[in-house]
C-alpha cells in the first residue's frame, strides 16, 4: 500500500469507523470513559490507528470484516478489511498488554490505573472526575470522563506511588514506550498540574519514561517549570474547539477560559517545554469552519505548537453521541493544509517526547506530515 492510500484510508475509517465482526472477542474494544473511547486500536500497514468501532456510525460503516487468518503459528491474527464486499487490507488488532493481568497490594487491578493507547502508549486520566462534569449546562458535551467510574472499570484518583508501580510494569512487559498523563478539572486554580506535578516526580524515579501533562492553562504559568522540574517532557493544553459561538455550545464551562489566555499560556509553555514541545487538540466536525481550523494551526505553529486535529468521534452516553462526524474529505483538506505549514516550519510530530500528537493514532496528520512537502514542491 502506498502512502497515498494509506492516508485515505485511515482517514476515511477514523470518519467512518468499522463495523465489527459480531461475537468476535478478538476485535472487542473499549466503551465509554476519558481518552479515545467506542474505538479499537488497528494496525494498517505497519501504521497503529485508533479506529471508531462502537459509535452509532460505525454500525452503519461500509467498512467490515472478514474472519482472521493465520499464516503459521508464530504470525499474528490478521483480519482483511472489507469495502462493500471488496478486500481492501490486511489489519491486525492490537492484542491486551501482560501488564492488564496484574494488581496492585491493594487488589486494584494495574488496568484501573492506566491503559494501553495505540501500542506502546500507557495514557492515564490522574483524577477521573472533573468539576464541571455533574452539570451538562457547564460540562463538555463530547467529554465522557466519568463514564468509566460510575461502571466501575477505574477508580477516581490514581496516586502517584501506584502511576509509578504501573509504569515500571508496562515498560518492563510490554515495551512502552511513552506515558500521556491526562487530568479533569478540580476546583483549583492550577487546574490539575499540581497533582500532575507530584505523579510524574513519582514515576520518573521509578522509570525512564517519556512523560507528558495534560491540563487547562494554570492561573500561574510557574506550574510550567515546577512540571518540567518534576519530570514532564511535554505539555499538552487543547483548545478543542475554536471560534467563540462554538466554543459556547460545545463546552460552556472551558469556554470561560478565553483564547486570548490559552495563547498566553501556549507562549510561556513553549518558553519552558521548548519549540514544537507543547501541543494542542483541535476537534473537527463540531462547527469550526475549515478556514478557522487552518488559520489556528498557522497561528499555533507560529508560537512553537504543535497543533493535533483529530476527528471528533461522539462516545455513546453523552449530549453529542448522535453527532454526525466530519466527512473524510473535509479532514483531508485538512490534513493537507496544517501538514504542509508543518513541514514548512519543519514540526514533525516523531520529535515531540511525549503525547498524542506522538502517538498520532487518533489522526491521520502525521501520514501526511513529509509526504505532502514532497508534493508541494515536486
Amino acid at each position: 500500500m502506498n502512502n497515498n492510500d494509506k492516508q485515505k484510508l485511515i482517514t476515511q475509517l477514523q470518519s467512518q469507523g468499522l463495523k465489527l465482526v459480531e461475537g468476535d472477542t478478538e476485535t472487542s474494544g473499549r466503551k465509554g470513559g476519558a481518552g479515545p473511547s467506542d474505538h479499537k486500536a488497528v494496525t494498517i500497514d505497519g501504521t497503529t490507528v485508533m479506529i471508531p468501532v462502537y459509535t452509532n456510525i460505525a454500525a452503519k460503516s461500509e467498512y467490515t470484516l472478514k474472519e482472521f487468518h493465520q499464516r503459521s503459528i508464530n504470525d499474528k491474527k490478521s483480519h482483511v478489511l472489507e469495502q462493500a464486499r471488496k478486500d481492501i487490507a490486511s489489519i491486525q488488532f492490537v492484542q491486551q498488554p501482560k501488564f492488564y493481568s496484574l494488581k496492585t497490594s491493594e487488589g486494584i487491578p494495574y488496568n484501573h490505573i492506566a491503559l494501553l493507547h495505540s501500542h506502546n502508549v500507557l495514557a492515564t486520566t490522574v483524577l477521573q472526575t472533573c468539576i464541571r462534569y455533574s452539570n451538562r449546562n457547564t460540562s463538555c458535551q463530547f467529554c465522557a470522563i466519568e463514564q468509566s467510574l460510575a461502571a466501575g472499570r477505574t477508580i477516581a484518583q490514581k496516586t502517584p506511588e501506584h502511576l509509578a508501580e504501573v509504569a515500571e510494569a508496562a515498560v518492563r512487559l510490554d515495551n512502552v514506550e511513552q506515558l500521556v498523563m491526562t487530568t479533569g478539572t478540580p476546583n483549583t486554580t492550577d487546574r490539575g498540574a499540581a497533582y500532575l506535578t507530584e505523579c510524574a516526580r513519582a514515576v520518573k524515579a521509578r522509570v525512564d519514561l517519556p512523560i507528558q501533562a495534560q491540563c487547562e492553562p494554570p492561573n500561574d504559568f510557574v506550574w510550567f517549570q515546577r512540571m518540567k522540574d518534576a519530570g514532564v517532557d511535554s505539555l499538552g493544553m487543547h483548545l478543542e474547539v475554536i471560534e467563540p459561538q462554538v466554543r459556547a455550545r460545545i463546552m460552556p464551562g472551558k469556554a470561560k477560559v478565553s483564547l486570548d489566555y490559552y495563547f498566553q499560556a501556549f507562549e510561556a509553555a513553549v518558553q519552558v517545554f521548548g519549540w514544537g514541545q507543547v501541543s494542542t487538540y483541535i476537534l473537527a466536525g463540531l462547527g469550526d469552519s475549515l478556514e478557522t481550523i487552518t488559520d489556528t494551526c498557522d497561528r499555533l505553529i507560529k508560537l512553537g505548537v504543535y497543533p493535533f486535529v483529530v476527528p471528533f468521534v461522539p462516545i455513546t452516553g453523552t449530549p453529542l453521541a448522535d453527532h454526525h462526524p466530519p466527512s473524510s474529505e473535509f479532514m483531508y483538506a485538512i490534513y493537507e493544509g496544517v501538514a504542509a505549514m508543518l513541514n514548512h516550519a519543519g514540526m514533525y510530530s516523531q520529535d515531540i517526547k511525549a503525547g498524542c500528537a506522538k502517538c498520532g493514532a487518533c489522526s491521520a496528520l502525521s501520514t501526511f506530515e513529509k509526504s505532502t512537502f514532497k508534493n508541494i514542491n515536486s
